[in-house]
């Protein structure tokens, strides 16, 4: 029992010091999004995430660009599409 206590504060104790790495390799970047590994290759090999190789074999990852990837296509609030409404009348008349 109290094993498990000290392994999740472990857990969140990785995912802190993840969470402000600027450059990340793949297992970190698993960590970090929640995303299983295989999810992240296929993404790769998509070319739908993006990533360096600059030696052609090691995989990283910007966190910055991460972030702004995973932030991509919002959707807006009903408030900030009334907003949006308002907005827009308001400069037809």
């Amino acid at each position: 029992m109290e094993n498990d206590i000290i392994l999740r504060k472990l857990e969140k104790i990785e995912q802190y010091i993840v969470g402000t790495k600027k450059v990340l390799n793949a297992d970190e970047l698993s960590v970090y999004t929640g995303f299983k590994k295989s999810y992240i290759y296929k993404l790769i090999h998509k070319k739908q995430i993006p990533y360096s190789k600059p030696n052609g074999k090691m995989l990283f990852f910007d966190r910055e660009e991460v972030d702004l990837w995973l932030l991509t296509n919002k959707s807006n609030s009903s408030a900030e599409i009334e907003e949006d409404l308002f907005q827009y009348m308001s400069k037809r008349r």
